[in-house]
C-alpha cells in the first residue's frame, strides 16, 4: 500500500494553510497514495500559543473538520488531520486532536494528544499545557487497502515519541503501522527525531510514517522537518529535510510478516 507524509510550513493563515494541504493532498493522490497524514498544527502556527483558542471546533462540525471530510471524500483518499484545536472541558484549553477520515468521507477515529511538549533550555521555552488539555485513551483504526490487506494503524502525536508505553500499547493490539504527525523544534529535532523514529519502528516491528513541520514559520518558530517512512527493520525508506512536500513510501505486508518471523519480540516480552 502505498502512503503518504505530507511535510508542511504553516504560517498563521487558515486558508492559505488548507489551500496549501489541499495542494499537498492531491499531489498524494495523484501519485495513488491510499492513506495520506498531515502534520501537527497544520491548520495553523499561530504567533501567539493562545491564537489556537479562536480555531477551536466542537468535534463534529468546522472549518478544519469539513475540509479534512470534503478532500477525503473527492480524492478518495483516507486522510489523517495531523492535528486540529478540539473544544474540551478546561476553560482556556482545547484538546489537540487528531482526526481519521475515510476515502468516503467518514471521521472513524480521534485521538487527543496525551504527552504534552514542555521544553526550556534558556533560548527556547514551550510549554503546551498553558492551552491544551491532554488527552486519555490511546486510539487506533483499521483500514483495508485496495488489495485488500488489512491495516492495523495506531495514532501518536509529536512529544508523545519520547513514550515508549504508548507504542507497546498500539502494538500488542496489532498495529502494523504507527503514525506520529509532528512539529518537533529544530533543536530537539536534530538531536532526537530519526533515532526515536527508528527506535519505534524496531522494538514495535511495525511501520512508522512521520510527516512533520519542516521550515521557518511566519512566527519564527523554525521546526526539524525530515519527514519520513521507517520500515519495521529500522531502515529510512524515505525523506525529505525541510520545505512543503510529500513524501511517499510503500508498506509491504509479506516484508513485515518477513521481519517479524525473524524477530517475534512481541512474544516474548515480559512486565
Amino acid at each position: 500500500m502505498k502512503v503518504a507524509a505530507v511535510q508542511m510550513v504553516s504560517g498563521v493563515s487558515l486558508a492559505d494553510n488548507l489551500a496549501q494541504a489541499r495542494s499537498l493532498l492531491e499531489q498524494a493522490a495523484q501519485a495513488g497514495a491510499e492513506l495520506a497524514v498531515l502534520p501537527e498544527y497544520f491548520g495553523a502556527m499561530g504567533l501567539r500559543d493562545s491564537d489556537k483558542l479562536t480555531l477551536c471546533e466542537t468535534w463534529g462540525d468546522g472549518t478544519i473538520q469539513r475540509f479534512l471530510a470534503g478532500a477525503a471524500r473527492e480524492l478518495g483518499l483516507w486522510i489523517v488531520g495531523g492535528t486540529l484545536p478540539l473544544a474540551c472541558d478546561s476553560p482556556g484549553r482545547v484538546h489537540n486532536s487528531t482526526l481519521v477520515f475515510s476515502a468516503q468521507g467518514e471521521c472513524v477515529a480521534r485521538y487527543d494528544k496525551i504527552h504534552l511538549f514542555r521544553f526550556d533550555n534558556g533560548r527556547e521555552r514551550f510549554d503546551e499545557a498553558q492551552t491544551i488539555q491532554a488527552g486519555r485513551e490511546p486510539a487506533r483504526f483499521t483500514m483495508v487497502a485496495r488489495s485488500g490487506t488489512p491495516w492495523r494503524v495506531g495514532l501518536s502525536v509529536c512529544y508523545d515519541l519520547r513514550f515508549p508505553e504508548l507504542y507497546r500499547a498500539h502494538a500488542r493490539a496489532g498495529a502494523d503501522l504507527l503514525l506520529v504527525p509532528s512539529a518537533f523544534t529544530w533543536t530537539t529535532g536534530r538531536a532526537h527525531w530519526e533515532v526515536l523514529l527508528r527506535a519505534r519502528a524496531v522494538e514495535n516491528l511495525a511501520y512508522v510514517l512521520a510527516p512533520a513541520q519542516g521550515g521557518r514559520h511566519e512566527n519564527g518558530r523554525r521546526t526539524w522537518g525530515h519527514s519520513m517512512l521507517v520500515d519495521p527493520w529500522g531502515t529510512v525508506l524515505a525523506q525529505q529535510d525541510e520545505g512543503p512536500a510529500v513524501v511517499l513510501g510503500e508498506l509491504d505486508a509479506a516484508h513485515l510478516a518477513q521481519v517479524r518471523g525473524q524477530l517475534p519480540a512481541l512474544e516474548h516480552c515480559v512486565l
